[in-house]
């Protein structure tokens, strides 16, 4: 059923099929018998101080204004990452921004962290812990700095999300590894992250409620690289790493006519060709570390599902694959 409705939606641009695909299921989870299809039991997994229903989470970018908070909760995610938020809304990168590359089961980004702001996302966060108090999948909340705040004030814009969300969130997800803003991936340098993080965990020092904080890395950075950022976290002792985010690296793509590529332009790789290099991210930082380790890229089915897991993710994230293999996929991953 899925394939045949993959393909009406692939008719369309991919961003505007995301969208009609989200809000077409807003209306039919309605049906009682929508959200018994995806339920499913699986072993629930205790990190950081948070119990997870399953270990199946949703990558950031998919929902980033919090507008889809029920239809995912219907879905039956263990957890889902919302934003990347900005504390003031951003249009992003102009449209065609998000590209299908079928023959390599991958998507091409460069949407450009384009939310509503801090102030729209938490109106909608807040609506959403109303009436969901006891809501069994945990919300992180990926956070950004606006394009136009210069790196050297970065730190104003992760503090100002923090801090105007931190009530509504479970854990937080600092993004400083996404190719679309300029600039932004200078800030995965040993000395930009100390500051942001540090004076992060010097806000949670002083709130009643303690929420694990996590880094979003770049599956394009040196090991050397990599070396300092594990460093860094046993310094100053964040919970763990998300890797990885998007690539740049163009010879991932070995199935997609190279001059279609080329035309697409700039932007982030996800999907399929990611797999490999992302679980060697995630198979050596925890050679070097027992910190969490939430894995994504590549993820699209149970064998890529289980490589992630025994590379030594403690959860797994979707976010192509969803789009590949469908809604499904949630419950396929979710016993393993």
């Amino acid at each position: 059923m899925y394939k045949l409705l993959r393909s009406i939606f692939f008719l369309m641009p991919a961003e505007k099929a995301h969208y009609t695909t989200m809000r077409l299921f807003k209306f039919v989870r309605k049906f009682g018998f929508v959200k018994r299809m995806f339920q499913f039991t699986s072993e629930p997994i205790t990190l950081d101080g948070l119990t997870y229903k399953n270990k199946v989470g949703l990558a950031a970018g998919f929902d980033k204004d919090g507008k889809f908070l029920n239809e995912l909760h219907t879905l039956n995610f263990g957890f889902i990452e919302v934003g990347t938020v900005t504390p003031k809304p951003q249009s992003g990168n102009p449209q065609p921004r998000l590209f299908r590359l079928k023959k390599d089961r991958a998507l091409i980004n460069r949407m450009g962290f384009n939310n509503e702001g801090l102030k729209s996302l938490k109106s909608r966060l807040e609506k959403f812990r109303k009436q969901h108090r006891d809501c069994d999948m945990q919300i992180g909340i990926n956070i950004g700095k606006n394009k136009n705040t210069p790196n050297e004030n970065a730190v104003d814009d992760y503090t100002k999300c923090y801090l105007g969300l931190y009530h509504l969130a479970d854990f937080f997800i600092v993004n400083v590894s996404s190719p679309n803003t300029p600039n932004l991936r200078e800030l995965q340098n040993k000395k930009e992250l100390k500051k942001i993080i540090s004076a992060l965990i010097e806000i949670r020092k002083t709130m009643e409620k303690w929420k694990p904080l996590y880094l979003k890395i770049a599956p394009d950075l040196a090991f050397t690289q990599l070396d300092e950022i594990i460093e860094l976290q046993g310094e100053i002792d964040f919970e763990g790493i998300v890797a990885t985010n998007t690539s740049i690296d163009r010879t991932l793509l070995v199935n997609s006519n190279k001059k279609i590529v080329q035309e697409i332009g700039a932007g982030g790789i996800s999907g399929a060709p990611v797999l490999e290099v992302s679980n060697s991210f995630v198979k050596y930082i925890r050679s070097k570390s027992n910190m969490t380790i939430i894995g994504v890229g590549g993820i699209e089915d149970t064998a890529s599902g289980q490589s992630k897991l025994d590379a030594g993710a403690d959860l797994i994230e979707i976010y192509s694959g969803f789009v590949y293999s469908g809604p499904g996929l949630v419950k396929e991953l979710g016993k393993l």
